[in-house]
């Protein structure tokens, strides 16, 4: 899913194109995903989602199903309306599959709400950074304490050197959302071959 073609970020333009200055238009997305999520009038496309609170915003994103039940599961949407900004790592739903056995993941989600936190915390930064700001930066500090290089390259960013952004720059109300490829902090990764359940 995640091998989709290469994205510009051509068909998620501002509606800042269509009539003189919005200074408050959601910034253009991307990333080699984008492609594949909403865009133009579609629900969900970037300058829909640019006023809306962070944890509404995720329920718009066909490929965080995962992640945005955890941040409900955890109680920690709030978390994300507050304060001075967050910018969130949000792993696509793939991303958790690689991760995680489908009894594991379910484990975190249903039964261990502590280690769940810990790892969202690991997922979100204080202060709301588009990639750009990640990529001068060189390396963040996520709520967990963890210290995640960053580094750029054409539209995309590679953090913790094992997660690259698949579409970045997803301006919402006090927050920045950028989803990429891996699950980051110290959980051992128990998916991948052999990890889905007989159905």
């Amino acid at each position: 899913m995640i091998a989709g073609t290469g994205c510009s970020g051509a068909g998620t333009a501002s509606p800042a194109a269509t009539g003189g200055a919005a200074p408050e238009a959601a910034p253009a997305v991307s990333g080699p995903l984008c492609d594949l999520l909403p865009s133009g009038s579609d629900p969900g496309n970037p300058a829909a989602l640019a006023g809306q609170p962070a944890d509404a915003a995720l329920r718009w994103l066909p490929v965080l199903t995962t992640f945005e039940a955890a941040v409900r599961a955890a109680g920690i949407s709030a978390d994300l309306r507050g304060g001075s900004g967050v910018t969130i790592l949000a792993p696509t739903d793939d991303a958790f599959a690689a991760k995680f056995s489908e009894d594991d993941l379910d484990h975190l989600l249903l039964a261990d709400q502590d280690k769940l936190r810990g790892l969202l915390r690991e997922h979100l930064v204080a202060g709301s950074l588009s990639l750009a700001d990640l990529v001068t930066a060189g390396s963040v500090t996520t709520l967990a304490g963890t210290t995640v290089t960053v580094t750029g390259a054409g539209g995309t960013a590679r953090l913790a050197g094992q997660a690259d952004t698949v579409c970045a720059d997803y301006q919402v109300a006090n927050a920045r959302i950028h989803l990429i490829n891996h699950v980051l902090g110290s959980l051992p990764t128990t998916g991948g071959e052999g990890g889905h359940r007989a159905h």
